[in-house]
């Protein structure tokens, strides 16, 4: 029996590509916490994406969502600085949604409850290294290190982990689906 072709699309082949895109973003964005969330929106939309297998040219494709996502970002940067624009992001302090409308801070609890139950879901490890990454600010380096995995295990938990939460929390609370 012949050996299979190596997968063009291969996990080797996106550790790479991810190393590129964050790498392209940084430059593009004054903060690296944003390229490395960017970067993760990537390949979370890329693991979403229902035609992955149609796409030629995987590498570009990632760039090309990539740079949407930057444009969206500068887009809402933009908006900020037009709606506040004597507010500098750092020193001031922010308005509460308490003070301006008691239901937005009330949706803001519900959409927490229903973060924390879609937490509850994941994996131990896959729970683990997305709060580790989103809530501490770890690189995913440091959280492989104090894990005692590879990086890109740790990649993968926390793409996959995004990808959980993303769909979940776009569904209707009283509906399931299947992963």
């Amino acid at each position: 029996m012949s050996r299979p072709k190596p997968d063009p699309v291969s996990a080797d082949a996106f550790r790479g590509f991810y190393t590129d895109i964050l790498y392209f973003l940084r430059r593009r964005t004054d903060n690296a916490s944003d390229a490395a969330d960017m970067t993760q929106d990537v390949f979370t939309q890329w693991l979403d994406y229902r035609d992955r297998a149609a796409v030629e040219q995987p590498r570009a494709f990632l760039f090309q969502m990539a740079r949407n996502l930057l444009r969206d970002h500068w887009r809402k940067q933009k908006v900020r600085q037009s709606v506040h624009p004597h507010q500098a992001d750092t020193d001031a302090e922010p308005v509460t949604d308490e003070q301006n409308e008691p239901l937005a801070a009330a949706q803001r609890l519900q959409r927490l409850e229903q973060l924390k139950e879609v937490l509850c879901e994941l994996s131990p490890r896959r729970r683990e290294a997305l709060m580790l990454h989103r809530f501490e600010g770890l690189s995913q380096a440091q959280i492989a290190q104090r894990m005692g995995i590879s990086t890109s295990m740790v990649e993968k938990h926390i793409a996959f982990a995004l990808l959980h939460c993303k769909r979940r929390l776009q569904n209707d609370p009283g509906t399931e689906q299947p992963e």
